[in-house]
């Protein structure tokens, strides 16, 4: 969110802190005089995005709010006990006024931006609050904000806490990383007439498939690389089917191959055709195989493999999310990637997640990568994936890509390297499984 900065006073922040009962860092997510003072702005950047603190500023100069730890929606209302209505200055020392116990804490309408149990309502006209004492919160107006109804400013940031990792990793240990790339250098797969594992890579445009093939290159050159063609925006770069093997400087070569996609767009103009996923988990499509769009891969087209063996088919595929999205998955993206899903299942094909981007979804991670495991937003990002797309979040990768940076890092590496050799592990079951 580099394009937008907050109102706050380095005095504000140090009341601010006292309202919690341990440390936390505040993402900026919404500012009305930026993205607009109405319901709908509102909704488009903060809902779904767990904890917020909503910061309110009238022509007075109060400065109020609050803060629920339940997500916003579109349309709803929903109890939190945790949830409070605040005042930080202009009226005496600062006041927090917690929501009765069991009460509506927040009402959530399309049309209204904050709705703190219909008491205390944001952008309910343009720049106007409202404001009812009623059965969720109990304080005066003139207490809360003045009884000034005209807001100057108004800003929604996402609350993050750091908690007990959710999952262990070792960090900055050179020799750890070493052990993890000699563990996959060495690994002997199940099906001992298959000398690679093929793992594909899926998932909507822009998402960081490319760039993970760039990173997982990287880490076992011990240089930042950019072998693969990668977009990074919202339309496709990669445009026909490629596979990467790789190499170590001391010659040794992983019994792995990624394979890459075009990327899956929500509609059907654009993006890879479903078909043609299945075609390559079967190993009908050669490679460098240019992609239509329209028309999948036949068995009379130039270069159809008729029949494929089992080292030419996929052995594990990879779902490529996106997690700086404030909506991993949209409805429509979502019933795609089920339906597609729903087919890599009958072929019973092991399935893997990486959420890309953890740095840009909380500013945590962005601060530092070795955070991951304790950010409350990554770990819901992780447990929605898995309910979305019916995976353990043993499955779930959190990783970071080499994009901005030149040189590699040990927490990036050791994330990617990780993810890597569980999707190993992974093909060995469908290899175990053939054998059943």
């Amino acid at each position: 969110m580099s394009e937008i900065t907050s109102k706050f006073t380095v005095k504000e922040w140090e009341q601010l802190a006292q309202l919690f009962d341990e440390k936390v860092n505040l993402h900026l997510l919404y500012k009305a005089s930026v993205h607009g003072f109405d319901g709908k702005s509102f909704h488009a950047k903060c809902d779904g995005q767990g904890p917020t603190f909503t910061v309110g500023y009238n022509t007075s100069g109060y400065v109020f709010g609050g803060y629920t730890s339940e997500d916003f929606i579109t349309d709803g209302n929903k109890k939190d006990n945790k949830a409070f209505l605040y005042r930080l200055r202009n009226a005496g020392r600062r006041a927090k006024f917690a929501v009765k116990p069991n009460a509506v804490a927040v009402c959530n309408h399309l049309e209204h931006g904050p709705n703190f149990g219909d008491s205390l309502v944001f952008l309910a006209d343009g720049n106007k609050i409202t404001y009812t004492s009623g059965p969720s919160y109990c304080v005066d107006e003139k207490d809360l904000f003045g009884g000034d109804v005209n807001l100057s400013e108004c800003e929604v940031y996402r609350v993050e806490k750091l908690k007990t990792p959710w999952r262990t990793s070792t960090w900055n240990d050179p020799w750890r990383k070493h052990c993890l790339i000699q563990s996959i250098n060495s690994y002997k797969l199940y099906r001992c007439s298959v000398p690679q594992a093929r793992i594909l890579l899926i998932g909507p445009v822009g998402g960081g498939k490319s760039s993970f093939i760039n990173s997982v290159n990287s880490v076992f050159r011990g240089n930042v690389t950019n072998r693969a063609l990668a977009g990074g925006g919202a339309t496709n770069g990669t445009k026909m089917f490629r596979t990467y093997s790789f190499g170590n400087a001391d010659g040794k070569s992983p019994p792995l191959i990624l394979c890459d996609t075009m990327g899956i767009s929500e509609g059907t103009e654009s993006g890879i055709h479903s078909d043609d996923i299945i075609s390559i988990i079967k190993g009908h499509v050669p490679k460098r195989y240019q992609f239509n769009t329209t028309s999948p891969i036949e068995p009379d087209t130039k270069g159809y493999i008729k029949s494929a063996t089992i080292g030419e088919r996929i052995h594990c595929v990879v779902y490529v999310l996106d997690a700086s999205k404030p909506t991993l998955l949209s409805p429509e993206m979502e019933k795609k990637m089920c339906t597609i899903q729903s087919q890599i299942n009958d072929l019973e094909i092991p399935q893997v997640v990486l959420l890309t981007k953890v740095d840009e979804a909380c500013p945590l991670v962005g601060e530092d990568v070795t955070n991951v495991y304790r950010s409350e937003h990554i770990e819901k990002k992780v447990l929605e994936v898995g309910k979305k797309l019916s995976v353990p979040v043993s499955c779930i990768f959190p990783v970071k890509n080499y994009w901005l940076d030149i040189k590699c890092e040990d927490p990036m590496d050791m994330l990617i390297i990780s993810a890597v050799l569980q999707m190993l592990r992974y093909a060995d079951d469908y290899f175990e499984n053939l054998d059943d």
